[in-house]
């Protein structure tokens, strides 16, 4: 199972849990969990006007083994107009690149940070791959 969460956070709310939501799935191949502004589509979605997140940002994968995998989407521009960082527990944070996938350890937890580039605006995502 992994399970998600996520808060939006906003220039004068630095530090404060804003628009908690949480979302989960069994670690069956091929489940998927998706984070962005599309609702239609992502279990996890930002304010529609967080446009520095794309529709679909983030897709966490289950692969045949039962591992999880993260991958930024590559939205409709060629630059994107944010950062994501991956922050395993007890590592240093790696930027995650536009386009780019990771494994997330099995068992493990972390996060993943959306940092708007032009503005207060952070949205984190934490991860707790349950064995």
């Amino acid at each position: 199972m992994l399970e998600l969460t996520m808060a939006s956070v906003s220039g004068g709310d630095a530090g404060a849990t804003a628009g908690m939501q949480m979302a989960d799935a069994p670690s069956d191949p091929g489940a998927v969990l998706r984070v962005g502004r599309d609702r239609a589509v992502c279990r996890l979605s930002t304010p529609d006007d967080w446009l520095f997140v794309s529709r679909v940002h983030l897709e966490f994968l289950c692969g045949p083994d039962g591992s999880w995998q993260v991958t930024w989407l590559r939205g409709s521009h060629a630059e994107p107009s944010s950062e994501v960082r991956l922050i395993l527990t007890g590592l240093q944070p790696q930027p995650l690149p536009y386009g780019g996938t990771a494994r997330l350890p099995v068992g493990g937890s972390g996060e993943l940070v959306i940092q708007d580039r032009t503005g207060p605006h952070t949205v984190n995502v934490g991860f707790y791959h349950e064995v």
